[in-house]
């Protein structure tokens, strides 16, 4: 059993503090508790109530996010705090009595965003799905992520591609967004309210253990190619990410002072890439990286 740790991070909301875990909490569902009667059914929750200045408790897959009343402020508090979360669920407590029907589920929302791909639309939830990005090509790829496969039962579902909190679905021309978004938007919201499983235990990933094989594959780069990764994990994920796509780092050849990358997401297939990609991406590695970029083409661009 992999022992947890907890991270602290901020939220807009200066009252909330999110404690971050490294492995699962629950599955799927989300629970938002106002006060100790109302989490009789989270062990966790109950403990952290017994502390004076704890307003309300939210708990997700893999975090715990805290509101406080203003008796305290969070400088002072939340090292201790977040060494009693740590202490409670390496002694094995019990975060939610997960068959309890009466436990409060945070209702789910879902939106739709356009993306430079008009093939692909974004469907933004107001929770973490997944821990990693995700791309299925196909309904066969898709037999571990039950929310994927069921998408590829609409007749004009082509391609699949989940990371964090969105799916980005891909048509095929038989349909029209205007004509069957929400139908889409309402499918994948009853599908999270429902707490059906989205990535199957076999196939999931923890954040450590996504994290762990990132530093792997890093580390068994050369000098060059690590500066790359870096460049598009810091300037270039970001942007992509907020249009429903991803770009990963395949290869770098340094006698032909190529880079090859994989586009995923609303960016496969999309008529703006090859201009994204020579004016905005091989642009900004030969000037930050003067002398060791020729060019960057997309494997399946």
């Amino acid at each position: 059993m992999s022992t947890f740790n907890i991270t602290i991070e901020p939220t807009s909301n200066p009252a909330i503090k999110k404690f971050q875990a490294n492995s699962f909490l629950v599955d799927h569902n989300s629970y938002e508790f106002k006060n100790i009667d109302e989490a009789k059914n989270s062990p966790l929750a109950q403990q952290l109530f017994y502390l004076p200045f704890v307003k309300t408790v939210y708990i997700s897959q893999n975090f715990i996010a805290i509101e406080k009343f203003n008796i305290v402020e969070w400088i002072d508090i939340q090292d201790e705090l977040s060494a009693q979360i740590e202490n409670f669920l390496n002694d094995n407590g019990v975060v939610i009595i997960e068959d309890a029907t009466s436990v409060k589920k945070v209702p789910v929302t879902v939106y739709a965003e356009s993306t430079p791909n008009p093939a692909v639309l974004k469907f933004v939830t107001n929770k973490k799905i997944v821990t990693e990005t995700l791309e299925f090509k196909n309904i066969d790829e898709a037999k571990n992520a039950p929310l994927a496969l069921a998408l590829f039962h609409f007749p004009f579902v082509k391609e699949v591609f989940m990371d964090s909190n969105y799916v980005s679905v891909q048509k095929y021309d038989v349909a029209e967004w205007d004509d069957v978004f929400q139908e889409v938007r309402e499918f994948i919201k009853t599908y999270i309210e429902e707490g059906k499983e989205i990535i199957s235990e076999n196939f999931k990933k923890t954040p450590q253990a996504v994290e762990e094989q990132k530093e792997v594959e890093f580390e068994a780069m050369d000098d060059t190619s690590k500066e790359i990764a870096n460049i598009i994990e810091e300037y270039v994920k970001p942007a992509v990410a907020s249009d429903g796509g991803n770009i990963l780092f395949k290869h770098y050849d340094p006698e032909s002072k190529n880079v090859k990358v994989i586009l995923q997401g609303a960016c496969s297939g999309c008529p703006s890439s090859t201009f994204t990609l020579k004016n905005g991406i091989e642009n900004m590695l030969k000037e930050m990286l003067r002398g060791k970029i020729n060019s960057v083409e997309a494997i399946n661009g």
